[in-house]
């Protein structure tokens, strides 16, 4: 079985990019220099901000589906995003030394699993979720704060 996982359409953010702080304030947006790498994980490249380089933090409705496990947080999207990522059965820089929750719903968008990924092995548990049929995508967040960190399909 092969997966797909993909960064957030550059679509849904291009309209922040170069607007002043106060434009972004009434967006429900602010403007932020990354300071140190890892730490500032851009949702559309899948790839950590470097220093100095500045980043919006926002809120993202990254699960729109009409049930109760619909949910927004905030995440990072680099300024500097030109298109999103894409990898076929690989995993992006920004899952490297993190521990992800995975979520696995069903193609009306319910829950029907979830498990963690410690030391390594995002891989093996994406491809865990992926053996019930049942299950159409997945959604990666970061264990401990809790933010959307990519989609997965199947491919």
């Amino acid at each position: 079985m092969t997966y797909r996982i993909s960064g957030l359409p550059l679509g849904d953010f291009a309209h922040l990019f170069g607007r002043s702080d106060a434009e972004l304030v009434e967006q429900g947006a602010i403007r932020v220099r990354a300071d140190h790498k890892p730490g500032y994980p851009c949702r559309v490249t899948l790839e950590d901000a470097e220093p100095g380089e500045t980043v919006l933090l926002l809120n993202y409705e990254d699960h729109k589906a009409a049930t109760p496990f619909r949910s927004s947080y905030a995440i990072y999207v680099r300024e500097s995003a030109l298109a999103p990522a894409e990898l076929h059965d690989s995993l992006p820089a920004v899952f490297a030394d993190r521990r992800l929750a995975f979520r696995a719903f069903d193609a009306a968008g319910m829950l029907r699993d979830a498990n963690l990924a410690l030391d390594g092995d995002a891989d093996a548990r994406i491809r865990d979720l992926f053996v019930n049929p049942d299950i159409a995508y997945l959604h990666a967040h970061n264990a401990a704060p809790g933010c959307f960190a990519a989609r997965i399909d199947r491919a």
